[in-house]
């Protein structure tokens, strides 16, 4: 039996058309999609745990092929990413970062080998339960403009014995990003900082 068992995968999609402000040139799009899985290790304490990492693999590659086709199609054109897990209240904060490798070195397969490390979010909650998910630019940490979140949860999960793991991604930074710091035409891309 595998340790990957989906029950339903969500998506939900913005487009950001102004923010109060002028319309910008360039529409930025943001999105979301969770996976709700069954967790193999809910009601207890397992030691190892990590068997689940690796059976996680096939699951990242296609949420995020999944969600670039949501945002237009176009790998070249995400410019921020992040991730995150949403476990059930059976389960502990630890079995999140199960995503961490493959929710993030999928995101980077995908688009391009991105330099930046993937921020991520973790919580327990119950059903309904809400989560921001951060977002920054996938090649320059410190890219101001592209410090964002976006909300992700279900009225249904996760169940007890759920998590639902979760990626993000955007188009662009905020619709009116105006306070400075590294711009995107600025960054060097040699450490996944600037």
């Amino acid at each position: 039996m595998s340790l990957v068992e989906v029950r339903k995968i969500v998506c939900i999609t913005e487009e950001i058309f102004h923010d109060g402000g002028p319309r910008p040139a360039k529409t930025p799009r943001k999105g979301a999609i969770g996976a709700f899985v069954k967790n193999p290790y809910a009601g207890g304490y397992v030691q190892d745990i990590t068997p689940m990492m690796e059976a996680l693999k096939p699951l990242g590659l296609d949420l995020t092929r999944r969600l670039v086709a949501a945002l237009g199609g176009d790998p070249k054109a995400i410019e921020a990413y992040g991730k995150g897990a949403l476990i059930g209240a059976g389960g502990e904060l630890e079995h999140g970062a199960l995503w961490h490798v493959p929710g993030g070195y999928s995101m980077r397969e995908i688009l391009g080998n991105a330099k930046a490390i993937v921020p991520s979010a973790t919580k327990v909650g119950g059903p309904g339960a809400r989560i921001d998910i951060p977002l920054h630019h996938i090649n320059a940490a410190y890219v101001r403009s592209h410090f964002d979140a976006i909300e992700f949860g279900a009225p249904d999960g996760p169940r007890n014995d759920e998590i639902a793991f979760i990626l993000a991604m955007s188009t662009g930074g905020r619709v009116h990003a105006r306070v400075g710091g590294l711009q995107v035409h600025e960054i060097k891309g040699e450490d996944g900082l600037r």
